[in-house]
């Protein structure tokens, strides 16, 4: 069974199962993080939803680098949690099925890509308190001990 974070599965809703993939970045004692100004205005794990095809490691640097502009390297599957959400920029109802992967951001390759993101080197201190979601808050909490 996959834990799940944020609110409860709404019974009159129909979601959609969306699996992702999400990183946690450290480096020199700071974590690589990503700003998204849109639809709200959250601190997140680099991250998003696998592409037909594409297999999760795959997305994962795809990912990272449109958010972040980082080559990453040697990711390793850390877990895994659920959270049901809408998210408006696809107007979907989704059930998110979040892996959490431990990578190394190994070198800039320019800005971000994707509108609207924008890099952050944060403490892991504060992302455990900052970032946007509950599941990423705990996966940074247990793997510096602040919990």
């Amino acid at each position: 069974m996959i834990r799940r974070f944020g609110e409860t599965p709404r019974a009159n809703v129909r979601y959609t199962r969306r699996p992702g993939v999400y990183a946690i970045l450290p480096r020199d004692g700071r974590l690589l993080l990503t700003h998204q100004s849109e639809p709200i205005p959250e601190l997140q794990l680099p991250g998003g939803g696998i592409d037909p095809g594409e297999g999760p490691i795959q997305a994962l640097h795809r990912e990272v680098f449109e958010e972040t502009g980082w080559k990453i390297g040697s990711a390793r599957r850390l877990g895994a949690f659920r959270r049901f959400t809408y998210m408006p920029d696809y107007d979907l109802w989704a059930e998110k099925l979040c892996m959490i992967y431990m990578a190394w951001p190994v070198r800039p390759l320019g800005p971000p890509s994707e509108a609207g993101h924008t890099p952050v080197w944060a403490k892991p201190a504060r992302a455990a308190q900052e970032l946007g979601n509950a599941g990423d808050r705990h996966f940074v909490s247990q793997l510096w001990g602040l919990a």
